[in-house]
């Protein structure tokens, strides 16, 4: 974006609590439709924001996508919120996770040795020009750099050991087993899991619109236990990173 130069930016978070800190200053756009997700608007650093609340899952997620870019025409589009990282990812609760790639990490064939993905059943998701698309979506290159600069800019998360950018793994069930945390490790070597950011990055592919994702972590991928939890510190830092990133852009 130019220097003075006025853009619609898309926001999309599950759940109004990933994004509270635009609470006061976002006024709700009245609904089109009965069935539109809820939307909010704002400028930030003289950039109008359009925030979508898209709810849980992958569907919801690609339906509130869908409807920004038709409705707002954004330039880009930030998805951020909280998720859970991995062992192996070096990453603890609090810190920041920028996706470098999405993984559709459980739409594929099941077999005897393990899992699969679309591409062994030979029909991709999509076909854009001469690019088959099948379980992996990447992001857009230059936005990951800024959203990386933008998470070491605050305050607590000056040390580069504290943002990480990786593999994004979205899934329709949790991992709530280090077993099957093991399994993904070995499969994916991913840095965070989520429940909507393929399908948002899926979209975007679609439509040809630059994305990033941008992740507080709220637990470790393991045995589930939520009194480890703090999803509360996660969305805190996600959403300073993302104002961070609004101002820099």
């Amino acid at each position: 974006m130019g220097a003075g130069k006025k853009a619609n930016i898309g926001l999309i978070a599950s759940v109004f609590s990933e994004g509270t800190m635009f609470e006061s200053t976002f006024k709700a756009i009245g609904k089109a439709l009965p069935c539109y997700p809820a939307f909010y608007t704002g400028i930030v650093t003289g950039n109008r924001a359009i925030l979508g609340i898209s709810g849980v899952g992958k569907v919801n997620a690609a339906h509130t996508v869908t409807v920004l870019i038709e409705k707002f025409s954004p330039s880009c589009i930030i998805n951020f919120g909280t998720g859970g990282t991995f062992p192996s990812s070096g990453l603890k609760v609090g810190d920041i996770a920028v996706a470098e790639k999405e993984v559709y990490a459980d739409e594929g064939v099941l077999l005897k040795d393990g899992f699969h993905g679309i591409d062994l059943i030979g029909i991709p998701l999509f076909q854009k020009g001469r690019k088959k698309y099948f379980n992996e979506f990447p992001l857009d290159k230059p936005l990951i750099r800024k959203a990386v600069r933008a998470a070491q800019l605050i305050t607590h998360y000056a040390s580069p050991e504290t943002v990480k950018k990786g593999t994004f793994l979205t899934v329709s069930a949790c991992t709530g087993t280090k077993k099957r945390a093991g399994e993904l490790e070995r499969k994916f070597s991913p840095l965070c899991e989520n429940m909507e950011g393929a399908s948002i990055a899926h979209i975007c592919c679609l439509y040809g619109i630059p994305f990033v994702e941008i992740r507080g972590v709220s637990n470790m991928v393991e045995n589930r236990d939520k009194g480890k939890w703090d999803i509360k510190l996660a969305a805190e830092n996600c959403q300073k990173a993302v104002l961070e990133l609004l101002n820099i852009l």
